[in-house]
């Protein structure tokens, strides 16, 4: 019966069934196979939603949602283009800035994409800028959103394991800060060798803080939901609700750019998205359950360490798994699971587990931008309209510098755990 789980699983994933369903289905399958009582099924099914935690899922995607509806995006690419305008590439480069800020308010990748990318891949291919170049430099800088808090991976790893939601997210800071750097410096060196536009002129003090002024409501929220949930003031599911209803406030009586029409819009694609991750975290619950009856995790683990029980090698063949998993799999599918049966195997040979779920989560977040089922990837080239191949080319730059930051994050503890004890003691 597990043959025939995962048989099942592939299969449906082969034909095209969401994630979702490809794992209810093969549960199905082996519940019906093995005798196993169908109430237990359903059973499972809320047990996996049954966290006061993942109340803030819907949260922070409503928040996101506003700030997007709201006007927000657009007044985080002009202040990020008033700073580096003048540079040559300076768009290329407010496109990484405004997907670093938008990190921020969303926490997830895709947003991040469509908002920012349907501005700027318009902006940048009228300012000449080569399309495919635009929408690689999108997609790629959209892997930011799950790394820098909030993060909807990181909340769904530290839920299902019962690890800290706080740390998680400040050891997902400098991670995402240097994978902003990473990717501005391949911008410029770029935009330099291709001759890219730039600003005539330098934007004078004056015009920088109008604009931050403009912006300042967006930047805000930012500081807002970090030092509420980091300083313990509130919990991740209390910062999402004040972040939402701080975007609320904000798009109706602030910017006056939520009219009521785009608040309903707003409300469905929330609705829409928060319930297609909930029916993941709920049919994965019940595939985990199946695994860990099976005794799945522990013959993964036995494999692992009777491959090499040294540390950096166990971290290398992961990674390897991972990037794998990330190019045909959803991250937070994957992460459910994976993430609880690998992390038994990395904490035999003692790696912290806080920085081994920033490294699972940057991982997947990775695949999100790379064929054959990046959603980043295709999202960017819809709109960018232009042909997939052209712009996977113009990727590699990109993807070979986050794979030098997943590098770091994977073997300097410094980066992620130095930085939580140094700020959590």
């Amino acid at each position: 019966m597990v043959a025939a789980l995962f048989i099942t699983f592939l299969v449906c994933l082969a034909l095209g069934v969401p994630v979702a369903f490809s794992l209810g289905i093969s549960s199905l399958v082996y519940f019906l196979g093995s005798g196993m009582p169908l109430p237990m099924f359903t059973q499972r099914f809320f047990a996996g939603l049954d966290s006061f935690t993942l109340l803030c899922i819907p949260g922070f995607v409503l928040a996101g949602n506003l700030m997007n509806f709201g006007g927000t995006t657009e007044r985080l690419i002009g202040f990020c283009n008033k700073i580096v305008g003048h540079i040559t590439g300076g768009l290329a480069i407010a496109n990484v800035g405004a997907s670093m800020l938008f990190a921020g308010i969303s926490g997830t990748a895709l947003a991040d994409t469509v908002s920012i990318g349907g501005v700027l891949i318009p902006a940048m291919k009228k300012e000449g800028y080569d399309a495919d170049f635009s929408c690689a430099i999108t997609a790629a800088s959209s892997c930011v959103g799950p790394i820098i808090p909030p993060s909807l991976p990181m909340i769904m790893a530290a839920t299902l394991t019962g690890l800290s939601v706080s740390k998680m997210f400040l050891a997902g800071i400098v991670p995402g800060i240097l994978l902003g750097l990473g990717m501005i410096i391949v911008s410029i060196i770029i935009s330099q060798k291709r001759h890219y536009p730039k600003e005539d002129q330098r934007s004078s003090l004056r015009q920088i803080l109008k604009s931050g002024k403009e912006s300042f409501w967006a930047l805000l929220m930012t500081i807002i939901i970090l030092v509420g949930i980091i300083g313990g003031i509130v919990t991740p599911t209390e910062a999402s609700v004040i972040a939402a209803l701080y975007g609320i406030l904000v798009g109706l009586f602030i910017y006056k750019e939520l009219t009521p029409k785009r608040l309903l819009a707003c409300m469905k694609q929330t609705v829409v998205s928060s319930a297609a991750i909930m029916a993941l975290v709920g049919f994965a619950n019940i595939f985990a359950y199946i695994l860990t009856k099976e005794q799945i995790p522990q013959m993964i683990a036995d494999a692992l360490l009777a491959i090499t029980t040294n540390k950096y090698l166990i971290l290398l063949l992961i990674n390897l798994l991972l990037v794998f998993v990330g190019m045909f799999m959803e991250t937070i599918a994957a992460i459910l699971i994976l993430f609880p049966v690998l992390l038994s195997v990395v904490v035999a040979v003692g790696v912290d587990p806080i920085q081994f779920g920033v490294i699972v989560v940057l991982n997947l977040v990775l695949g999100l931008c790379t064929p054959p089922v990046g959603v980043c990837l295709f999202a960017a080239t819809n709109i960018g309209e232009v042909k997939l191949t052209a712009v996977v080319k113009e990727l590699v730059p990109f993807l070979i510098s986050n794979f030098i930051v997943l590098a770091l994050v994977t073997y300097c503890p410094a980066i992620t755990v130095g930085v939580v004890n140094l700020l959590m003691r």
